[in-house]
């Protein structure tokens, strides 16, 4: 397979990802690489690309556009567990469960890589750097729900919508898709209340605390961050759980 760089460039936050858990072998890297780009795939926005109850016999790995992880009780209400952004994907090992315990959606528009299950057994057990990498996101996925739990268990409307957001510019910041203190935040206010357990009204009102108090502006689908510090400790955020600086 012949390789543009536009190819390259599309792949590219997966690398930049899985490089901040283990830096990968070159022969990984280019396994992975035709991989994925052997089983590109593209998603409208409120797509399920796995439903709870599914059999999963591939792994998916995000290339652009955001994804969520949710439950939904009887009644409709949604919880958002989870975001997936680009350069990560929706559970590396899930294929060795016999279904999906939660759904996984589209929340905008999409381009992930379908790697079937035979496929990549067979990277990952050919080079250790790409087993170590994959199983390092699991571990770091595991830490992100510890995470979320405190958040919706302890956390005060306020801290939770700040670590939210703090959260998200670190896990986006690895992968190239912050500029300066600002990333995109493409998604809606009932998103971002589902993820928080707060209705809209109360999120709303929580975004618009955190605007006077200078900390952030949220405006055209971008969340600028005006003082990082100080909405980390309005948080009670700490980014060590999202295991960004490997050891050395």
């Amino acid at each position: 397979m012949s390789l543009s760089t536009s190819d390259r460039s599309l792949v590219e936050p997966v690398f930049r990802r899985l490089n901040t858990l283990r830096p990968l072998s070159a022969d990984g890297r280019a396994s992975l690489e035709y991989a994925m780009l052997e089983g590109l795939q593209r998603a409208g926005s409120a797509e399920d690309l796995i439903s709870e109850g599914d059999h999963v016999d591939s792994v998916r790995v995000v290339l652009s556009g955001w994804l969520c992880r949710y439950k939904t009780l009887e009644d409709g209400r949604r919880q958002i567990v989870n975001f997936i952004f680009p350069g990560e994907s929706c559970d590396a090992h899930a294929f060795l469960l016999p279904v999906m315990d939660h759904s996984i959606a589209t929340l905008t528009p999409a381009v992930y890589a379908e790697v079937k299950r035979a496929r990549f057994e067979s990277l990952v057990a050919s080079d250790r750097s790409l087993a170590e990498a994959f199983w390092c996101e699991t571990l770091v996925n595991n830490a992100i729900q510890r995470e979320w739990a405190i958040n919706l268990g302890r956390r005060v409307a306020l801290e939770r919508v700040a670590h939210l957001f703090c959260e998200i510019y670190e896990r986006l910041r690895p992968v190239g898709m912050v500029d300066g203190n600002s990333c995109i935040m493409p998604v809606t206010q009932m998103d971002l209340a589902d993820a928080t357990g707060l209705s809209v009204v109360h999120l709303n009102r929580t975004v618009q605390e955190l605007r006077a108090c200078g900390l952030i502006v949220l405006r055209e689908r971008t969340l600028t961050i005006n003082d990082l510090d100080a909405l980390k400790d309005a948080a009670l955020f700490s980014p060590s759980y999202l295991q960004m600086y490997r050891r050395g």
